[in-house]
């Protein structure tokens, strides 16, 4: 799974990001190989950046655009970094460079396929520096569980362009119902946030709605994309809508107005509903639907 921004060279201050990662909708791959458009991929409205140091670069480049990301963390920039998969040349020189980087906020590891894998990176790494966890074959997927209990797992994503070049499976929703499905109860198994969808490949934005839209009602929570004009996209499908925040508001006023009792079965689910749309929804600043 390669990775493209489509943008101009036309750079704009960095800024902080103030949504978790924990509930990160869009996460920005950005090829390590175009410095200088890593400052426009971080002032984007993308909720994460993941500058790649992994299918993006050439292998006989991967060394300068290492350090060129690396430079830019050290120069008040803040990502994440996808680095090359445990089994290739470079993932020892990988994690060995960017221990201790100020700036990066975490790894996205290619190609995982067991616990071991994201443990020994964590390891390496520093022993604090979160992993995500990029799924991208037959065997990585039938082994989510274990790696979302590995330590140092700190999300899921679905690297689904390699899984079905894998498998030989197809791109269509029922085909690719089943490794979306394992991830998101994986992710339960393993207590972890919501896993990341894959991306949409083209420019077609009614795709792109419609795609995401499949993201959230499979129960992903995020979805990686190769644009920025992506990024509003993936925000405004994946946040829950002015309608669902207004309903959210309704139920809690009614429920902390009976002095927060439990009337009976259905009030439980309901209840997690509504508290789950209101943390989202001051996180991700959207107002009910007047």
């Amino acid at each position: 799974m390669s990775s493209s921004v489509g943008t101009d060279a036309t750079s704009k201050p960095a800024r902080t990001r103030n949504i978790p990662a924990e509930i990160a909708r869009s996460w920005l791959l950005v090829p390590a190989t175009r410095p200088e458009i890593f400052d426009e991929a971080a002032g984007s409205r993308a909720d994460a950046v993941v500058l790649d140091i992994e299918d993006a670069v050439d292998p006989k480049n991967k060394a300068a655009a290492r350090g060129d990301v690396i430079d830019w963390l050290r120069n008040g920039g803040q990502a994440w970094v996808r680095i090359n998969d445990v089994h290739s040349d470079f993932w020892a020189d990988d994690v060995a460079s960017l221990r201790n980087t100020p700036g990066l906020l975490g790894v996205m590891l290619a190609k995982t396929e067991n616990a071991e894998q994201v443990k020994e990176t964590y390891h390496r790494l520093d022993g604090k520096t979160r992993v995500l966890a990029l799924v991208e074959s037959a065997v990585g997927i039938e082994e989510a569980n274990n790696i979302a209990r590995a330590e140092g797992a700190f999300r899921l994503a679905f690297g689904s362009g390699d899984f079905r070049r894998d498998t030989g499976m197809a791109a269509d929703r029922e085909a690719m119902a089943y490794p979306r499905a394992k991830l998101v109860v994986a992710s339960r198994v393993g207590n972890l946030p919501g896993p990341i969808d894959g991306p949409t490949v083209g420019t077609n934005h009614p795709i792109l709605r419609e795609q995401s839209a499949i993201t959230v009602s499979m129960g992903m929570t995020g979805k990686l994309c190769l644009a920025i004009d992506q990024t509003n996209i993936i925000n405004e499908v994946i946040s829950p809508t002015p309608t669902d925040v207004a309903w959210a508001t309704d139920f809690m006023d009614d429920f902390n107005a009976r002095g927060g009792v439990i009337r009976d079965g259905s009030d439980l689910p309901r209840l997690g509903r509504a508290e789950k749309i209101m943390k989202l929804a001051v996180a991700y600043g959207v107002q009910p639907a007047v």
